[in-house]
This record gives C-alpha cells, structure tokens and sequence, in this order.
C-alpha cells in the first residue's frame, strides 16, 4: 500500500467523521448522518474526477473508500458524545481530510496531463466542496463564505506541492511535508483569527 492511497484513505475516513459529526436537532437519525459523511467524504473527490472526465469515480472504482466511509461514520455513531465534547474535534478531522485532499487532488489531475495552476485549482475543489454540501445539507453557511481561512490554506499547500515537486524532492516526502502545511496553516488560522482582507465596493 503506497503512501498516497494510505493517506486517501485516511482523508476519506476523517471526512466521513466530520460529516457525521455535522448533523443537528431534527436531521440526526442514523441514515442521514451517514448520507452526511458519505457526501462529506466523497463528494470533492467525485466533483475533481467529473470535471476532469476520470473514470470510473474512485469510490466507484474502489470498494476500499466506501469502507473507509462506514468506518468514520461508525466511529462518529459509537463516540458521538465523547467527541463532541472534545474541544475543536470537528475542526481538526475536517482539517485532516482538507489537507490529505488536495495534495491527493493535485496529484490526480498531474497525472491526467493538466497545466499544474489547474492541478492546484482541482486539489482545492477536492479539499472544500465535500464541506460545502455538508455544510448546505446541515443548513450552515458553507465554510467558503466564512471569515476564517479555508480555501486559502488549501491553495497555498497545492502550490507548495507543485513547487517541492518542481525542485525534485521525493514524492512521498512531498505528500507529507504539504499536507502537514495545510493542517498547521488551518489550524493556525482559526487560533489565531487570520481572515484574507474583506471585498468592498466603493458605493
């Protein structure tokens, strides 16, 4: 097992958690947490693949994923009250799997032959649309249109990537160097309230 399908599997498996975590009041029934986790988990990855024409989508093409998938919704189901409690637990594991993302989502559309600027666009898709239709299904605002850096770390740990990989470093000490980047940038930015400047138009 390479470096890279450990680490999307892990993603995967830390996005379904953080979708299961997400449900509220009416909408936590055990199925609807887990279409959460599920659409969480898969649904970056299955939008980079349609827009880049890769098929069969890789949790198609892979039973692995879907495993990966119950396994975190399981764990969201069995230590729902232990990890809701932990201060920040959703933020960290929607962290992990935004980091593991989009290196992996560059790294998928690098090897379909696309410009590395679209590589890096398609690694934040990967990253922050499963979190977008989590957010639309558990009627929050999607983290995009929030203050609070998101996209912005993903897009700057892709193109961290592109450039360790231009200058040669090894590809699995890539993977890692560039996703431990993403998580501490996130992190980092929600410590500390680090915001891009806001759009205003003058009237």
């Amino acid at each position: 097992m390479t470096v890279q399908y450990s680490l999307e599997l892990i993603g995967t498996f830390f996005f379904a958690i953080s979708g299961s975590l997400a449900i509220r009041d009416n909408h936590d029934d055990l199925f609807g947490a887990g279409f959460t986790g599920f659409i969480t988990a898969i649904g970056g990855g299955t939008l980079r693949d349609i827009m880049l024409g890769a098929y069969p989508l890789v949790w198609i093409g892979d039973i692995n994923f879907l495993y990966a998938v119950f396994a975190g919704v399981a764990v969201g189901y069995f230590f729902f009250s232990f990890l809701i409690r932990m201060r920040r637990t959703f933020l960290f594991f929607d962290s992990v799997g935004i980091s593991f993302f989009t290196i992996l989502g560059v790294e998928k559309a690098l090897s379909l032959g696309v410009r590395p600027e679209i590589a890096a666009i398609m690694g934040m898709f990967s990253a922050v649309m499963g979190g977008v239709m989590r957010d639309t299904l558990t009627n929050e605002i999607p983290v995009l249109f929030r203050k609070e850096i998101y996209a912005t770390a993903c897009l700057a740990g892709a193109v961290l990537y592109l450039v360790l990989y231009r200058l040669g470093v090894e590809r699995n000490t890539n993977l890692i160097i560039s996703s431990i980047f993403i998580l501490a940038f996130r992190l980092l930015a929600v410590k500390y309230r680090l915001a891009l400047p806001t759009f205003k138009r003058s009237s």
